[in-house]
């Protein structure tokens, strides 16, 4: 991913009138700030999404991309595992018909069953507040996740981590390692960091979190939103 700016990346959306970051961008804004995410790259065609899947490695993902597209699996918008240049050519093709699509996400596939969410909302009564918790489809299924108001340290972190009722899943499970909790903790610690250092910043979803096989993170898929100036009277 190409490195910019945090403040570049912001500027950049709004003057294209974005109410919130792309998934390119919003991982692109989290890496200036050391969150580990996936490798991709943006393809505005069917051959190059092709060259760009052999370049990254297979299998990939395959995501339609645009600036106002923020719901893509909700539009079909989203197709796991492809493993040769054929059937990424024959997935572009549809991707490239969604409306609202200008161009292609392509992906490396990140390995490993365990999900995490993590983000930062800003409440009208305590201000900045980092969540946690378990992520990918059960997020809304489960709600299992804890807040606790910014700034956090890295204890507080820690011990956030430990208040989630699946925190078992964070161990070692089914021959994967336990998620390496100095990383998890530091990511948390980021996203407080970020509340305090960029008002322009109304809320971030990073969902999935993904833990790989070796316990490490990967961030697959992230919202940045960003604050209406137009209603803004701080």
């Amino acid at each position: 991913i190409e490195k910019l700016e945090p403040m570049d990346i912001i500027r950049q959306a709004r003057a294209k009138g974005q109410s919130a970051l792309s998934e390119y961008d919003a991982k692109r804004f989290l890496s200036c700030f050391g969150i580990p995410v996936n490798r991709e790259a943006l393809a505005h065609g069917t051959d190059s999404a092709a060259a760009m899947a052999a370049k990254i490695g297979f299998p990939v993902v395959l995501k339609a991309f645009g600036a106002n597209l923020f719901h893509k699996t909700e539009v079909g918008g989203v197709v796991l595992n492809l493993r040769t240049e054929a059937q990424v050519r024959e997935a572009s093709k549809r991707l490239l018909t969604i409306d609202g699509c200008d161009a292609l996400l392509v992906q490396e596939m990140v390995s490993g069953e365990r999900e995490l969410v993590c983000g930062l909302t800003r409440d009208d009564q305590f201000g900045p507040c980092v969540m946690f918790g378990l992520g990918g489809i059960f997020t809304e299924l489960i709600k299992d996740a804890v807040f606790r108001i910014a700034p956090l340290t890295l204890e507080d972190a820690r011990k956030m981590v430990k208040e989630i009722r699946t925190q078992k899943l964070l161990g070692s499970f089914r021959g994967q390692q336990r998620v390496d909790m100095d990383e998890l903790s530091q990511v948390l610690v980021v996203l407080s960091e970020i509340a305090l250092q960029y008002d322009d910043i109304l809320q971030i979803d990073i969902n999935p979190l993904k833990i790989g096989h070796d316990g490490k993170l990967t961030a697959v898929d992230a919202l940045v939103v960003l604050k209406d100036q137009r209603n803004d009277v701080s």
